[in-house]
């Protein structure tokens, strides 16, 4: 679609990709390969991140971010840590049944506080690990030992104890209280998790766990769009970092005869239209000012703003058309919203970067903003940090956009193919059943 407004170029793209980029260039420990969640002093490292590394480190080497050499280097180091740490249910242990603690050390790598063994954050992990793996797959010593350690983390990954003697998935065990009791259950950024371990070729989860994922899911019309439901934007990001759901579907959205990626589409625009809409009328929401998602926030406060008292969140998942939303937007959930509607997302780039200038910097958009949450000397409140979690879907995603790489390399993935599969998904570049 044309776009009409004054928008973002592919120069401008290019230069945010590339300083976005620069956070897992710089906010890694060299020694373990591990990647800082944020850029808060003594932060730990996010597996989640790692795997966003892993994923960003082939854009590196097609941009010429990083010689493909040291992308390989950097790969081997962080596979190399989690191959060779240990499992168990004991102190030491950096994982259990080939899942990992979500939050490690960065310069120890044991479990940092009370961090859970993940299995969301595993996923992205082990996604990483094997997009790395299909790039680098030149007959060399360094590459050949890269994709041997992929596929040794992905085989080790035990899908069935994850599932609790249930068909879902659980979110995650800990060492004390054993299983969490909340499972992968609605549509959210679990979606890259069933593929995965229904492609498992060790522990795999049965079709019916994916069957009974989806039974779960929740369809909705919100300002006259028809969409698989999920309130934070990023929900309709996460899995769509590897896999190009375009075209093809399974067996729930042959149903409503769309796709994943129509479904993001979809949900970029209620965003929009919730902004305009701004029924809890917070300052700035317009058709160029919108993005809700998880983020970081100018909270825990409560200020008073035209008469009315507003309770402001930290770090929270908000969402549209229910809530939460506290006036907090996120550059970033824009940025990864490109390929599913360049159209909306391109003007609204150019107007935070015009009515926001502050909100840019070393690594490209901070993390978040408020312009509800004002002072004296301030126009709104800006994040000061940068969270891993947020520059990886925005490296991924522009380049997604601009050249389509990351899909191009997981359509290759036999394990994403065969995920998909038994997943039942048909049509497009996946072909029939």
């Amino acid at each position: 679609m044309k776009v009409l407004e004054p928008s973002l170029n592919d120069e401008d793209l290019n230069r945010l990709e590339r300083d976005t980029f620069k956070y897992f260039a710089s906010e890694i420990n060299l020694e373990n390969g591990l990647v800082a969640d944020n850029t808060r002093v003594d932060s730990p490292s996010s597996i989640a991140v790692i795997g966003f590394a892993l994923t960003a480190y082939p854009i590196a080497v097609e941009r010429k971010y990083m010689t493909r050499s040291e992308a390989v280097k950097r790969a081997l180091v962080s596979l190399r840590f989690f191959n060779d740490g240990p499992q168990g249910p004991h102190a030491e242990a950096i994982g259990y049944h080939g899942f990992y603690y979500h939050f490690l050390d960065m310069k120890t790598g044991r479990r940092y506080g009370n961090s859970e063994i993940s299995t969301i954050d595993s996923a992205y992990l082990i996604a990483g690990a094997l997009t790395a793996a299909e790039y680098f797959n030149r007959d060399r010593k360094d590459e050949r030992e890269l994709r041997k350690l992929a596929e040794t983390l992905y085989h080790r990954a035990d899908w069935q104890w994850a599932q609790h003697k249930g068909l879902t998935v659980t979110h995650g065990w800990r060492p004390k209280t054993k299983f969490i009791k909340y499972r992968w259950a609605g549509y959210s950024e679990a979606l890259i998790l069933y593929i995965l371990g229904l492609a498992s070729p060790t522990y795999p989860l049965p079709e019916e766990s994916y069957r009974a994922w989806t039974r779960t899911y929740n369809w909705k019309r919100i300002y006259g769009h028809e969409f698989l439901y999920a309130g934070p934007l990023f929900i309709h990001h996460l899995s769509h970092v590897w896999i190009d759901f375009r075209g093809i579907q399974d067996e729930y959205m042959r149903g409503k005869a769309i796709n994943y990626f129509e479904n993001s589409r979809r949900a970029v625009y209620v965003q929009q239209q919730y902004a305009m809409r701004n029924p809890k009328k917070f300052v700035g929401y317009d058709r160029f000012c919108w993005g809700i998602t998880a983020s970081d926030g100018p909270g825990p406060a409560v200020r008073s703003v035209n008469g009315r008292k507003i309770k402001f969140h930290a770090y929270l998942a908000r969402g549209v058309p229910h809530g939460p939303d506290d006036g907090t937007l996120s550059p970033w959930a824009v940025a990864a919203s490109l390929p599913f509607a360049p159209e909306v997302v391109l003007p609204t780039l150019h107007r935070i970067n015009e009515d926001y200038p502050d909100i840019t910097s070393k690594y490209g958009f901070k993390c978040s903003y408020n312009p509800t949450f004002r002072s004296q000397k301030q126009k709104g409140w800006v994040s000061q940090g940068y969270y891993g979690l947020d520059q990886g879907p925005i490296v991924m995603m522009i380049e997604n956009y601009r050249s389509g790489l990351i899909w191009r390399i997981m359509r290759r993935c036999p394990y994403i193919v065969d995920g998909l599969r038994r997943a039942g998904f048909s049509g497009g570049w996946l072909g029939r059943k």
